[in-house]
């Protein structure tokens, strides 16, 4: 089964980062696809690539046998001609600390999504070259003011990110930072906060409050850092200003919600 990982800003000898993984494997008139997020750690040949979640996977019926092999070949090309590099070894998935019966241990945070705006068209307009080095000062950026403000990154996903912060207010500064600081990159982006429970079992972390960053970030205009009302209550005596941005319903997720601006 040819795999491939995305290797973007760190290419094979950086230890410790999250980043994207993608497989295909043809049985006659059938493709194979399984994709998702992994941790890499180790560097060169010695490293270890590790499924973050269980990968998504899905089946394509391609008719004839020529067809899927046309349909694979094509699917190849396209990963090695963007940021993905042929992975040799396997992709494991990681063993659990906790026994297998252990309950999930619960955990509040402020999560923040963190997402470029206009990412392919600029990808496009500057050439795959040019695009790598933007990233490349992109994540240096926004891991310099996660680690000022004490965020934890959990995942890269593309070119968006997702962090967890302790306090809100840590996550709303990280987040206007964030945005001043790759503005002189030349990106915009779009960023969604949410404080809520999510549940933490060995390397997994599940839970609606993470689905309702996601949606609260896919709200937001460029430039735009928008929080849920859940964040806005905890910030009463913070000093930050907000402004109502009205009530929406967000994508798959119950009831509706008020969000609103951060006006810094």
């Amino acid at each position: 089964m040819p795999k491939f990982l995305r290797i973007g800003v760190h290419q094979s000898n950086v230890s410790g980062y999250t980043s994207k993984a993608w497989c295909i494997r043809r049985v006659g008139s059938a493709v194979f696809l399984k994709w998702g997020a992994v941790e890499v750690h180790g560097a060169g040949d010695g490293r270890k690539v590790f499924w973050t979640l269980p990968p998504r996977v899905k089946t394509v019926r391609c008719g004839t046998a020529q067809r899927a092999m046309d349909y694979a070949k094509a699917a190849i090309a396209r990963r090695r001609s963007h940021r993905y590099e042929p992975l040799p070894g396997p992709i494991a998935m990681r063993r659990r600390s906790a026994g297998r019966g252990a309950e999930p241990e619960k955990a509040l945070a402020t999560i923040l999504f963190v997402d470029i705006v206009r990412s392919t068209e600029k990808a496009a307009r500057l050439g795959d070259a040019r695009w790598t080095q933007v990233m490349s000062h992109y994540y240096v950026a926004v891991r310099r003011e996660l680690k000022t403000l004490r965020g934890k990154e959990v995942v890269t996903t593309g070119d968006g990110l997702l962090a967890t912060f302790k306090a809100p207010a840590a996550g709303v500064r990280c987040a206007t930072a964030i945005r001043e600081a790759v503005r002189t990159l030349g990106l915009e982006i779009r960023v969604g906060l949410h404080a809520g429970e999510y549940k933490v079992s060995g390397a997994e972390m599940v839970g609606l409050a993470f689905h309702i960053g996601a949606r609260v970030a896919a709200k937001a205009r460029a430039g735009e850092v928008l929080v849920s009302s859940a964040v806005k209550d905890l910030m009463s005596q913070s000093g930050i200003l907000f402004k109502d941005r009205g009530v929406h319903r967000l994508k798959g997720v119950p009831e509706r919600w008020r969000l609103y601006r951060v006006e810094h």
